[in-house]
């Protein structure tokens, strides 16, 4: 081995290391050589689909999911948009002539929420601005971050028709929603029912399922005595059972703001139920529990022993079988306001179950969609109005008026008021509680606001799942023929649209904000159904085509309703589900460049699209509302094939 000393000082190896030249800088200065590369590949989309029109290519169409306008483009945005383009590039390597044209959502109540901020910070209130000036300024909001985000997707080096991009607030574009509403209008496959829907008082504004997210929240759980009344005949042997103690329907609930709106009890006509006597009580308590020896309480067989743990019941006897039909209680507030001095009635219901509670449903048909069914399943037409729009009781409510459910302003915003701790002290004071507890459980919140939200029975316009159509279809069916026909990629996708669909409710479309495309129409304030005159329906259309949808709400009724008398209409200023409005992108964005319905541009589409790509959980959003969009208007999907991906 050679000494150290033996190595030439000073010697500068970088001769003896032999490399080919070449002309790569040692850095890469992707931060500024990135834009230069785009720059020179100049429009190279519309090059390509020059070329290959000019050769007769078949045309390949890619339709454009549009992300939300309200914020830098990020990781998944990314991931979607470079798998598009993969599709793009190979579809003209193919050979193809390639129709894409990214577009962008821009109504709905993300926006919206972001320029109220503006404007508190400002010491204003929404209520003291005008409907106009608020909606400008979710416009400039809006525009504003489609040019940062086109900027961005363009330096991921996406190719598409930039320059003719789609947004659903151009005045075009929402006059061609309007239209769209219009068909279903038209096709009576819209009704106005007031029933419990999912609601935010926090953004005041009815929501539906795509709009919901489930977070862990914990609940006060309580068990309400229902003290029994009277019954049928039938029941005159048991009622002999009643005459040493009056025995009391026991019933659990996790939201014990809803007892004021209580109107009946359900039970299974399959369950089996006893009358119990409780015969003692715990000892060594901490606390003195509200049953006592003697007490008389019906439960399901099944859940005795559990409610008995939860209200401190040592021993007890179980007197008799007890079938429930036909019995009725009183209201367990009822000696505390005559305002619950009706009877309660016992209702069957098959969404009843003993697997958990007592084996009977406190039913508040203004706050439960099983609840409202039941109630009028059994002949019941009038649902009670218990909480107002901010999620406060009305002032008619016996005991509580006032008192809010859910806090909607302040640091407590989107936290549980007042109104359960009220509720559980005037059922102490009544003697009904039998016991309280805490739950944790999954509970629905705003995927907006992140606030929970309530069931709340408000006037709501649908869009009718099971209605019969022309060819005596129902838009339903035609939905789920629609996805047997498309290829889906994975073919697991199939399955999780199809069980959607299936138990999908009718589709809740109206919300009660500013910013959106209005249910522009007018209502017969005599008969209570949509006016139906196509010139009424084209006047408004063009309206909305030159002044974008602010014309709905600033020029004077008249000039819609032609010879039609504006005293006897009613003008619903609701504005369209967001999903609605994205639900109509194949229509303004396909359809109409189609030579099939007359397009002689140079920018062909074809209807329905080829390939709709999206991540999984648009089964639930997009890829649903444009099915339902779709098929409720034409008869079928706007999209042959429908490629989803996971994400970051």
């Amino acid at each position: 081995m050679a000494d150290a000393s033996d190595t030439p000082a000073g010697r500068d190896y970088r001769e003896t290391v032999f490399l080919p030249e070449t002309p790569f800088p040692m850095r890469g200065g992707l931060p500024q050589k990135e834009p230069a590369i785009i720059e020179a590949w100049g429009d190279l989309y519309a090059a390509l689909r020059q070329q290959r029109q000019a050769e007769g290519a078949p045309l390949y169409v890619l339709h454009d999911g549009p992300p939300y306008a309200n914020g830098d483009i990020h990781i998944g945005h990314a991931l979607n948009k470079t798998l598009k383009d993969f599709v793009v590039r190979s579809r003209f390597l193919l050979g193809h002539d390639v129709d894409y044209v990214p577009g962008w959502d821009c109504h709905g109540l993300p926006i919206e929420w972001k320029i109220e901020e503006r404007y508190r910070a400002q010491g204003k209130r929404k209520d003291e601005i005008s409907r106009a000036e608020f909606r400008q300024a979710c416009r400039e909001y809006a525009a504003g971050w489609i040019d940062v985000q086109m900027t961005q997707f363009k330096r991921l080096g996406v190719l598409g028709d930039w320059d003719h991009r789609y947004a659903t607030m151009d005045f075009s574009t929402e006059a061609a929603i309007v239209a769209e509403f219009h068909k279903f209008k038209n096709s009576g496959q819209l009704y106005r029912g007031s029933k419990p829907v999912m609601w935010s008082p926090v953004e005041r504004t009815a929501l539906a399922d795509a709009e919901i997210e489930y977070h862990d929240h914990t609940s006060p759980t309580v068990w309400v005595k229902f003290p029994v009344t009277g019954a049928t005949d039938a029941h005159a042997d048991d009622l002999l059972a009643f005459r040493h103690a009056t025995p009391s329907i026991v019933i659990w609930t996790t939201t014990p703001w809803t007892i004021p709106a209580n109107r009946a009890i359900s039970y299974g006509p399959e369950i089996a139920y006893g009358l119990y006597e409780v015969a003692a009580m715990d000892t060594g308590l901490e606390f003195e529990p509200w049953a006592r020896p003697g007490d008389r309480l019906i439960v399901a067989d099944k859940l005795a022993e559990e409610v008995f743990k939860a209200a401190k019941i040592a021993a007890w006897t179980r007197v008799d079988d007890l079938n429930p039909s036909g019995l009725e209680c009183a209201h367990p507030l009822a000696q505390l306001s005559p305002g619950y001095g009706f009877s309660v009635p016992l209702l069957a219901g098959d969404h009843v179950t003993d697997e958990a509670g007592t084996g009977f449903v406190h039913t508040a048909p203004g706050h439960g969609a099983d609840d409202f069914e039941v109630w009028k399943a059994h002949g019941h037409h009038e649902v009670p109005d218990t909480v107002d729009p901010d999620g406060a009781y009305y002032d008619h409510v016996p005991l509580f008026a006032g008192l809010k459910v859910l806090e909607t302003e302040g640091k407590k915003t989107g936290k549980f008021g007042p109104a359960n701790p009220a509720v559980i002290e005037k059922l102490i004071e009544a003697g009904a509680l039998l016991a309280r507890g805490r739950m944790e459980h999954s509970y629905p919140h705003s995927w907006r606001s992140r606030a929970p939200i309530i069931f709340r029975n408000t006037p709501q316009w649908f869009i009718r799942m099971d209605a019969p159509l022309d060819d005596d279809g129902t838009l339903r069916e035609r939905a789920l023929e629609a996805i047997d026909k498309t290829d889906f990629h994975p073919e697991a996708g199939r399955n999780r649209i199809r069980a959607m669909v299936e138990g999908r409710p009718d589709w809740l479309i109206s919300r009660q904000r500013a910013w959106g495309t209005p249910l522009a129409m007018f209502v017969d304030k005599q008969t209570g159904q949509p006016l139906h005159d196509p010139d009424v329906d084209a006047r408004i259309v063009a309206a909305v085509a030159e002044g974008g949808a602010d014309a709905w709400f600033t020029r004077p009724d008249a000039d819609f309703l032609g010879a039609h008398d504006p005293a006897r209409y009613e003008k619903i200023e609701d504005i369209l589900d967001v999903w609605f409005d994205s639900g109509c992108t194949h229509a303004f964005t396909l359809e109409t460049r189609d030579p099939a319905h007359g397009y002689t541009g140079d920018r062909p589409s074809h209807w329905p699209a080829d390939l709709y790509l999206e991540g999984s959980d648009q089964h639930r959003g997009w890829f649903q509302s444009n099915l339902l969009e779709g098929c409720g208007t034409r008869g079928r999907a706007p999209y042959d094939a429908v490629l989803t991906h996971g994400f970051t």
